[in-house]
């Protein structure tokens, strides 16, 4: 009877650990303790984009002007980008047993460039402050074609991108330490169809910016062993395919199917970034991965890359606005992110959201 007792007890203290865990809520909350500030607030617009690479053929670069003009209108003192910065890729490649598949997709090589310079990845990003910080209002083509090699050396190509933007056509030459190979992977940049390239870069060297951000993080990555690879896949696969996934599917190719009307590829990017969107992209994939039953947990586990992720990509944004307070900075990301940025920027005290709706117009 004691025994009956005691388990009766030690369960009854179990269930209400289990309540009291789910009905804890913290008393401080970050998001309602904006300032204001001492000076002007970090403004950040979060502008979730379908990856262009994946538009319909009917895609084409000129289409992207009415959304150039209304992001070119508020004006973003910082653009950051769903890349790579050359640090962490360089930091990954030493470790390449985890991160060798995320080395092959995601990171530039700047051996080329760095043999050029005479630099290697840490001295260029470091040489890249430095010339930053002395940067004239009206710098010479020469030091523009330096900055860009400094920038490949760095492993930033996009902002490499940025200052071959801000040259004329014919002084996009291969003197200053660039050699032909680097002007013609410079050339071939800037007409990739990517946001990066097509949206972020055209958009500060509109601007008048020298740089972009880049903000993106896969140190959560790490390769499926290779025993595990087939399950996995059939575990996520498994758990995208329901009703959720079904419907944003057909949303996505009806905007694709309107691209060729008057302000269709607009009307794509009103449609990605309406706040109903973040619920959907949820319910369609990582809430269908939080509940995926597999005995591995593979659904959990790939829901914690997410979340670490987008986690570290806000630090990384987070990081920039605390070194320049006071920035207006526009961050251009896989619409699928855009839901996850928001709620976390909005825990920062010293950022302030603005709503794309009110700038897409």
């Amino acid at each position: 009877m004691r025994l009956a007792i005691g388990l009766a007890a030690a369960a009854c203290a179990v269930i209400g650990s289990i309540a009291s865990a789910q009905d804890y809520r913290p008393s401080f909350h970050p998001d309602q303790l904006k300032g204001p500030p001492a000076g002007a607030f970090n403004e950040v617009l979060v502008l979730g984009s379908p990856h262009l690479s994946a538009l319909p053929d009917s895609f084409r670069p000129e289409q992207l002007e009415p959304l150039l003009d209304r992001l070119a209108t508020w004006r973003p003192t910082a653009i950051a980008v769903e890349n790579l910065s050359g640090l962490q890729c360089d930091a990954m490649k030493r470790q390449p047993t985890r991160y060798a598949s995320t080395i092959r997709s995601y990171c530039y090589d700047p051996a080329k460039a760095g043999e050029a310079a005479g630099l290697d990845v840490p001295a260029a990003n470091v040489e890249v402050e430095r010339v930053l910080a002395v940067w004239p209002e009206t710098p010479s083509s020469a030091q523009r074609r330096q900055l860009a090699l400094l920038f490949l050396a760095a492993g930033e190509a996009p902002s490499a991108v940025v200052q071959w933007l801000r040259l004329p056509e014919s002084e996009r030459l291969a003197q200053d330490g660039l050699t032909e190979e680097l002007v013609a992977e410079l050339n071939r940049r800037m007409a990739r169809r990517n946001e990066t390239e097509l949206i972020a870069a055209a958009l500060a060297a509109r601007l008048g910016l020298e740089r972009l951000w880049a903000v993106d993080d896969h140190t959560a990555s790490s390769d499926i062993r290779p025993d595990e690879q087939e399950g996995y896949r059939q575990a996520i696969m498994g758990s995208w395919d329901n009703p959720n996934s079904k419907a944003r599917k057909e949303a996505s190719a009806a905007l694709g199917a309107g691209l060729e009307r008057p302000g269709g590829l607009l009307a794509m990017y009103r449609a990605y970034n309406d706040p109903a969107e973040a619920e959907a992209a949820y319910r369609s994939d990582f809430g269908a991965t939080h509940v995926e039953p597999s005995p591995e947990a593979f659904g959990r586990r790939y829901l914690g890359y997410w979340e670490t992720r987008n986690l570290r990509m806000v630090a990384n944004m987070r990081d920039v606005l605390g070194r320049y307070p006071g920035t207006r900075m526009l961050t251009i990301v896989g619409a699928s992110h855009k839901g996850y940025y928001e709620a976390y920027l909005n825990q920062m005290h010293d950022v302030r959201l603005v709503s794309s709706d009110e700038v897409l117009k």
